[in-house]
C-alpha cells in the first residue's frame, strides 16, 4: 500500500538555516496493516503524513501509495489521488462550521464526480459512526468526539484504501478517545489500511505495528504485522 524510498525533507527555519526532518527515510506498509508512527514533537511525524498523502511535494526520494507514484504528479492529478485513494483525519477536525454533519461528510463529492447516491452514502456513513440521528446538526452542536466521528465519516466517503490520521485523539478526553480508537480498530478489521502518527500510548497500543521517527529515520519499535481480510468500507 505504501512504499517510500530514501525520502529527504528539509525545511529552512526563520534564520535561514536548513533543517532536515526526514533524512533518507524508507517505509513499507502492507495492505490491511494498522501502523502507528510515534516520536517527539517536531520529529517530522506530520510532515511524513503530508508527504504520503500528496499534500507536500517538496522532497527528494520516491513515494508510491496504492500503486500510484507521487513523484512528478501535477496539482490536478494529486487532487484526484487524494480524493480517490486516501482519507485524512486530523486532530482539529477541520469541519465547516456553517454546514451540517451530513453536508460536511458530502464535501469530497464537490471535488470530483459526485456519485448518484452521494447523500445516501453520507447518511449511511454517519449511521456507521453512530451519528445518524444528528446528521442535520452543525458542528457547534456536537461534542469533540462527535465532531471527530463526522471527520472520520467524511474521510471514508470516497471509499479509500488508506486512512492517514494525524493525532486523531489529541483533542479528545480519555473516554471519548477510546471510542474513536475502537472505531479505527473496527475499520482496520474490515480491511482498511490505517497509518496514524501519534504521541499517545493508547493509540499506539491499538496498532499492529509501531514505528518511531527519530533523527529523520523510522525505527521498528514494535513488530507484529496484522493484515486484515475483507473489503474497505
Amino acid at each position: 500500500m505504501i512504499q517510500a524510498r530514501d525520502v529527504v525533507k528539509t525545511y529552512v527555519d526563520g534564520d535561514g538555516t536548513p533543517v532536515c526532518v526526514l533524512d533518507g527515510m524508507s517505509l513499507d506498509v502492507t495492505q490491511g496493516e494498522f501502523v502507528a508512527v510515534v516520536g517527539s514533537s517536531g520529529s517530522g511525524k506530520s510532515t511524513l503524513l503530508h508527504l504520503l498523502g500528496g499534500l507536500d511535494v517538496d522532497y527528494r526520494g520516491d513515494i508510491s501509495v496504492g500503486g500510484v507514484k507521487l513523484r512528478g504528479l501535477g496539482d490536478k492529478a494529486l487532487a484526484h489521488f487524494r480524493n480517490t485513494h486516501v482519507g485524512f483525519v486530523f486532530q482539529s477536525f477541520h469541519l465547516i462550521p456553517n454546514l451540517s454533519a451530513v453536508e460536511n461528510v458530502l464535501l469530497p463529492s464537490h471535488f470530483g464526480v459526485a456519485p448518484p447516491d452521494a447523500r445516501k452514502r453520507a447518511e449511511a456513513l454517519l449511521e456507521r459512526v453512530g451519528l445518524g440521528a444528528k446528521k442535520d446538526r452543525a458542528p457547534v452542536r456536537l461534542s469533540g468526539g462527535e465532531r471527530q466521528r463526522v471527520a472520520i465519516a467524511r474521510a471514508l466517503f470516497g471509499k479509500p484504501r488508506l486512512l492517514l490520521c494525524d493525532e486523531p485523539t489529541g483533542n479528545l478526553d480519555a473516554a471519548t478517545g477510546t471510542g474513536v480508537i475502537a472505531l479505527f480498530q473496527e475499520l482496520h478489521r474490515e480491511g482498511l489500511t490505517v497509518l496514524c502518527v501519534t504521541h499517545e500510548e493508547r493509540m499506539s497500543a491499538a496498532a499492529g505495528r509501531v514505528l518511531r521517527l527519530k533523527d529523520g529515520q523510522l525505527v521498528e519499535e514494535r513488530a507484529g504485522l496484522q493484515v486484515a481480510t475483507g473489503g474497505a468500507p
